[in-house]
């Protein structure tokens, strides 16, 4: 046997022998078993009236909806300049009507609101100073809204030309930061629940 055949066979003995002594192939290890996801964090549920008196509360609704005979103007609320009334039928007195400067649309050049028939709402549907269970009261008491049904005022906050101009103010105003359709959907849903008015502040 020459050399050569002996190096082979030597080889191939080593080989052998590694094949059979050596560790076994590592096997792929077995996937971790998956572990279910947590539940997602369920967001408390807002009472749709807290929607409702956060709209009716902003500037752009209580402005117009004073206690006293004075409109309110701007983001801080501060009394009307020009001392703007009233009046006897809640559009200013004669010869200042609301309607002088305000026409039925934003006026962006002169920085003027304009919505149709602007004007005051009437003393009885005052909202400022109110509590919500006191606001949700005037809202179903006919004698301080209008002489609406809560379908009727439904209709009223859903497509009134002036509700709608709180959502569109013109520049230099916020707009109402509740998206309209979110508030319609937050008052239908206080109505259909039955309308209920929250506890009154001790």
């Amino acid at each position: 046997m020459n050399l050569r055949h002996r190096l082979w066979i030597s080889t191939g003995a080593a080989l052998l022998a590694f094949g059979c002594s050596g560790d076994p192939e590592p096997q792929p290890a077995e996937p971790a078993p998956q572990q279910a996801p947590a539940p997602a964090e369920q967001a408390p549920e807002v009472d749709p009236f807290t929607t409702v008196a956060r709209v009716l509360r902003h500037p752009r609704c209580l402005n117009c909806h004073p206690a006293g005979d004075r409109p309110r103007v701007g983001d801080d609320a501060r009394i009307h300049p020009q001392n703007v009334q009233r009046g006897p039928e809640n559009h200013g007195m004669p010869g200042l009507h609301c309607a002088t400067c305000h026409q039925p649309a934003n006026q962006p050049l002169a920085g003027v609101p304009g919505a149709p028939h602007w004007g005051l709402a009437p003393r009885s549907m005052a909202w400022e100073g109110l509590d919500d269970h006191a606001l949700a009261e005037a809202l179903k008491d006919r004698a301080k809204n209008g002489d609406r049904s809560l379908e009727q005022l439904l209709e009223h906050v859903s497509h009134d030309a002036l509700v709608l101009w709180g959502w569109d103010p013109g520049p230099g105003r916020e707009a109402v930061p509740v998206a309209h359709d979110a508030f319609v959907a937050a008052f239908r849903a206080w109505i259909e629940g039955g309308a209920a008015s929250p506890p009154a502040k001790q």
